[in-house]
């Protein structure tokens, strides 16, 4: 059995978040849960497209990118109920209260199928695309698959957390779905992050992070990622700024429309 997840965060969770920048709470959710949002994707993947969302190719027309098969789904929680209820299940918010140290707003829901064979995501960070003013944003990614180094699991540079934003250069399309790659700094490193289906990474948006390849045979790698901000925030980028109260409510939040530090945020839209 179990052991059952706290309804807030111990002085030494928070220290390690605040220290390292990101913090791993094994068995957030329950194998029935993780269950249930990987049929609920798998059958979205099985049905019709959902234009705007979800247009996958067929296996003639994808070639040999498995990701235009499998391709990532953004915001499904404007069309799933699944998807939003768990970016505002009962587990998360607490803790991301504790992690912002005020009332966290939702602003973002994907799925990510990563199947065999397919391109990882180049290390990045978050905030450079959501822009979030004051502040910065709070991921929270939770494994649907275990994952580990073979199958493309996460990957962070601990104590990145207050670091400056950095622009980004061109990444390596062999290894990368995406455009941009940002480098560890001098006297860093990336570590790995082993997983069990059903844990949940949470890391705040100046965190280098990314994900390689999945290099196995017979092992999908698929995740559901929220990203959130605190109540206090002012504005951020027009892609996020419909926001959740933990109730289901809906706020509008002002739109930040400055470039940010390199003018080209879009270019190479971030993934995991």
């Amino acid at each position: 059995m179990r052991d059952n997840p706290p309804e807030t965060l111990s002085s030494d969770q928070l220290l390690q978040f605040h220290t390292d920048g990101y913090l791993v709470i094994r068995q957030l959710f329950e194998q029935v849960e993780v269950a249930e949002i990987r049929n609920t994707f798998m059958d979205i993947h099985a049905g019709p497209p959902i234009p705007g969302f979800f247009e996958p190719l067929g296996e003639k027309e994808a070639g040999d990118d498995i990701l235009k098969r499998y391709p990532r789904i953004l915001q499904p929680h404007y069309f799933n109920a699944t998807a939003l209820k768990f970016m505002l299940h009962p587990r998360l918010i607490p803790i991301l209260a504790d992690l912002f140290g005020e009332e966290p707003l939702a602003s973002q829901s994907m799925f990510y199928y990563k199947p065999p064979g397919a391109r990882g995501q180049a290390l990045h960070q978050d905030n450079y695309y959501l822009k979030v003013e004051p502040g910065t944003c709070i991921a929270a990614w939770t494994a649907i698959d275990d994952c580990d180094m073979a199958n493309g699991g996460m990957m962070v540079v601990p104590q990145t957390g207050e670091i400056d934003l950095f622009c980004p250069e061109q990444a390596d399309s062999r290894v990368s779905f995406t455009q941009a790659i940002v480098h560890v700094p001098k006297g860093m490193k990336a570590v790995s992050v082993e997983m069990k289906a059903g844990d949940t990474l949470f890391f705040n948006g100046n965190v280098i992070h990314g994900s390689g390849p999945n290099r196995t045979s017979d092992r999908f790698r698929r995740s559901f990622t929220c990203h959130y901000v605190g109540v206090s925030t002012e504005k951020l980028g027009s892609y996020f700024s419909k926001l959740y109260r933990a109730d289901g409510s809906v706020i509008q939040q002002r739109i930040n429309a400055e470039t940010g530090p390199c003018g080209d945020e879009f270019a190479g839209f971030y993934g995991h």
